[in-house]
Formats: structure tokens, sequence, C-alpha cells
């Protein structure tokens, strides 16, 4: 009968567990050290012969075929200890919040209205003519009236949905721990957090130090070029706008006139055998798909072109201490877009050198709050202000003589939670009176009718509140030392939304249509 049998089929076998003669044991087993001695075997279900493939660690299915068979690939050893952690993970963050913080769980809506929180929104037709719901992409105002409510301490693991643009690390139903407080300050929830993560932390998962490390929204772009700086990698943007002879600059090149252009340099040291045609090429990709107006050069040191050594003089190289062997990237450009370049450059040429054997990031878990961020942002194609997070956050108290007469310079009460140079979790200090609210509305240009039930509730006496929310599907694919968030949920969709097991999202029928007073159009 076993002759007969398949891979992957399920069978009951009863027997005598022997340990196995000496030298026959394989340490690369879990079981290497035993075997059994069959005494009966029975099929329970014999899989097809024609299985998609065989769980094994060689000639592995692509991950779209292990996508659409999705009920195989689970059986692969990775994915079960992923999401076997996740669940512990999980249950050590209930335990610590209910048990130990006195949290309430409270499930609110998915089901909700189209509100301007930021994110696109997934639609949901209903059979009333002319009316839909929308999926929440976050619960972020029915926790606010859940503190209105005096639930003080509220939490859930909640399911979000955005309908974004596809990004490799991005899904469109994720999940976080979300997380709000009445009378509680920036210092409040970033304790908290930290606490959560040091008792639900994995020991496999490398060590965690608290507190975590502060650093203010400027001061990061200045130093990272990023608001989510990985603190791995050592290196530093400095900045050297008044040391550079601008004319020169301008001469060598072939730039106009700009009292507003900055100048930023990144420096590998003792890597210029790395600075190959390749890395070179990618990086100069980068900078024409993302920063076109931000001038880019990238040179290994020494170099004697007069296009080089008339920019760099005495004073620069002393300022960047360079040396023979050196890799120098420098930037020009408005000040955010050079910053962002060289941010974007020094995780590329790390990548590019760790793939090549060189140790560039340190070994150990670097996290970081981020905090002090613009509470607005300027658009300038369409010539108005937008918040950096979302209108409920509560302007910086030394900031409000701004908020009329200089609204970019307000600071909103915003933090995020970096580690390893991703963001973990965000979330801010919110809005609790009514009238800052409606003006905060006004100044973004949004329909507050559509956002009464808020209003109305923070004029119904609601206390001081915050919160937070930590994406769990990220967490856990750091905490499983994996660069793909598919492979920390059990049933992901692909880049671009698609659930290739079952095929959604697919067409509906011309009755089903009728019923929901749908009709397609074509673009």
């Amino acid at each position: 009968m076993a002759r007969n049998l398949t891979f992957e089929s399920i069978l009951s076998i009863e027997g005598r567990v022997l340990k196995r003669p000496e030298g026959q044991e394989n340490k690369y087993m879990g079981t290497g050290d035993i075997e059994v001695e069959v005494k009966s075997l029975k099929v329970l279900n014999i899989a097809n012969s024609n299985i998609p493939f065989i769980i094994r660690d060689y000639n592995k299915a692509n991950e779209n075929v292990q996508m659409k068979y999705r009920y195989i690939s689970l059986r692969y050893p990775e994915l079960q200890k992923n999401l076997r952690l996740r669940s512990e993970v999980i249950m050590k963050m209930r335990e610590y919040l209910i048990k130990e913080c006195d949290f309430v769980d409270i499930e609110t809506p998915t089901l909700f209205k189209n509100t301007p929180e930021g994110a696109h929104e997934f639609i949901v037709p209903t059979k009333l003519l002319g009316q839909f719901y929308s999926l929440v992409q976050s619960p972020q105002q029915f926790k606010q009236l859940l503190m209105v409510g005096g639930f003080d301490r509220y939490f859930q693991v909640a399911r979000c949905y955005r309908d974004e643009k596809p990004r490799h690390d991005r899904q469109p139903e994720f999940t976080q721990l979300d997380i709000e407080m009445s009378f509680v300050d920036c210092e409040g929830i970033m304790m908290l957090i930290e606490n959560l993560l040091a008792y639900s932390w994995p020991q496999e998962s490398g060590e965690l130090t608290i507190p975590f490390k502060h650093m203010k929204y400027e001061d990061a772009m200045e130093l990272y070029g990023t608001d989510k700086p990985d603190l791995r990698i050592p290196q530093q943007l400095c900045r050297l706008t008044e040391l550079i002879d601008h004319s020169v600059l301008e001469q060598s090149l072939k730039m106009e006139q700009n009292e507003h252009r900055e100048v930023y340099a990144l420096v590998f040291s003792q890597k210029h055998g790395f600075l190959t045609k390749s890395i070179k090429d990618t990086i100069s990709e980068l900078q024409c798909t993302y920063f076109p107006s931000v001038k880019l050069i990238q040179t290994k040191i020494p170099n004697k072109s007069p296009v080089i050594t008339n920019i760099i003089d005495g004073n620069v190289q002393q300022k960047l201490n360079l040396k023979e062997g050196d890799v120098l990237f420098l930037a020009c450009g408005e000040k955010v877009h050079t910053q962002s370049l060289l941010g974007k450059v020094r995780l590329e040429f790390t990548k590019s050198l760790e793939s090549k054997g060189q140790e560039i990031c340190t070994n150990r878990n670097e996290f970081l709050w981020i905090t002090d961020f613009p509470l607005f942002s300027f658009n300038t194609e369409t010539n108005s202000l937008e918040t950096m997070h979302h209108p409920f956050t509560q302007p910086h108290p030394d900031d409000m003589q701004y908020l009329m007469n200089n609204p970019l310079k307000v600071r909103g009460l915003h933090y995020d939670l970096v580690m390893n140079g991703f963001e973990i979790a965000g979330g801010s200090i919110r809005i609790h009176d009514s009238k800052l609210q409606k003006q905060l509305f006004k100044m973004l240009n949004i329909d507050e009718t559509h956002l009464m039930h808020i209003l109305d509730a923070l004029e119904s006496g609601a206390p001081p509140h915050g919160g937070i929310a930590i994406g769990l599907d990220r967490l856990i694919c750091l905490l499983c030392n994996t660069k793909n968030i598919k492979n920390v949920i059990a049933f992901p969709k692909t880049t671009t939304g698609r659930d290739l097991m079952s095929g959604a999202p697919v067409p509906i029928s011309e009755k089903i249509k009728k019923l929901y007073n749908i009709q397609t159009v074509d673009k």
C-alpha cells in the first residue's frame, strides 16, 4: 500500500517510537534522533498525484503559484512558524493591556460612511438607491467617540481597509493594534507602548531595550533625509550650504541662481571599490524618478576632475573629513527634496554594500520615536493646505500663535515609532475642543457637515485624549526577520490587490447589479 501513496497524503500511523541506531541520527530534522516502527497504517485522505507543488526547501514554486494554492503553501515550516509567532505576540499584547493596564477590548463597526481622513476608501453599495457604505480606514472616529462615552482606556485588534496605490509592503486590508486613552499626554502613550512591546517581545527576535530614543522630525530629516531613519546605518547627512561657493556650483553644474538652494553631502568611508557603474546607474535612476530637480554628484575620492575639485575645496574636505578611498554623494536643490534624495541614496548604497559582504548595519534592533512633525504640508498642485497625518491631531500648544498667520510653522502633537527604518506605529493627541476642530476643518477645506457627529460629541463634554496604532503586519514581519509582508499573513493579496486563490475581485452578475442599483460604464 505504501508504494501507492502520494506526497501530502494524510495518514494515521501506529507503532513504537525507537531511538535511531548510533550514527544514523539526522541533526537537520526535528525528529532526527528517533524513528517509528510501524505496526499499522491507515490512509485518511490521499492527495492528488498532480498536486501543484511539494513542501520542500528546494525547487520552491514562485510566489504567484504559492498564493494561488495558499492552502498548500501554508504548510511550509516558515509560514507555520510566522503565524504561530503572530498569534503569541497578539495574545501577549491583549494580556498586558487587559490584565496589567485595565484596558477594555471593544469592537467598532467596519461599515461606516465616507469621510475625509486621507486615503481612498473602499465603497460598499446598498439596496437603497444612491446610498453607500465605506469600509473604515481605521477606527479613528469611533475610538474618539468611545472616549467621549466614558471608556477611557480602549483597544482592539482592528481590521482596516485602504484603497491605496500598489506597493510591495502594503495590503488593501491590514491589521493594527488600535489604542486610545483619556487624560494622557504624548509621553504617557510612548511609555505605554514601550512597556507593551517589552512585555510581548519574543526572545528569538533579538534584544529590546527601553526607553527608546527620541528625535524631532526636523533633526531626522537633517541627519538622515527621512522621517523613519534606520539607525543601524551609522552614516549621516552633512549640510554644506554655507561652505560651498554657489557661483562655482552653478557654473560647474549648469544651474540657475536660486537663493533657497541647499547643499548636503553623504560620505561612505573607504568604500571606493564598491561605487560601480551598476550602482551609480541605479542611484541615478532613483534620482531621476523621484527628485529630477535635484543635482547629484557621485564620486570616489580623490577625483581630479576640475568640476569636482572646484566644488570640493579645502573647507569642504575638512568638514567631511574626506580621505583617499572614500565615496562621496553630494546633492543640491530644494531643501526637503535634497535631504530626501540622500536619504534614499543612504539606504540604496548600504543595501548594495551589504549584498557584497560589507558589514554596515549594526546587528541590534534600533527603535526611535519621531516627534514634532509639522501639522500641515502645502500641496503645490492644488495650492492648498493638507494635514500631515489626519485632521483630528492637536496643534502643539507652543505654536498656536502661528495657526492662522503662518500655519506651516505649526507643529502637531504627533508621534511615530520607527524600528530599523520602518514605521511600526503612529499616533497623536487629539483635538477635544469643538471650536478648534471646526477651525482646522475650515483651513483644510473639509465640509464639516460630513463630520457633525464628531463636532457634536466634542461639545458633549469630551475629555482630553490621545492614542496610537501599531501596524501588526509590519511589526510581525520585522520580528520574523522576513522582508515580504505576505509571509506573516495567512491569506494575503498580491501587490495589485488581487486574491489569486479565489480570483477576487471578480465581476458580478447583471441580477446583482440590478438589486444594488449599479451600472458599469466603460472608461
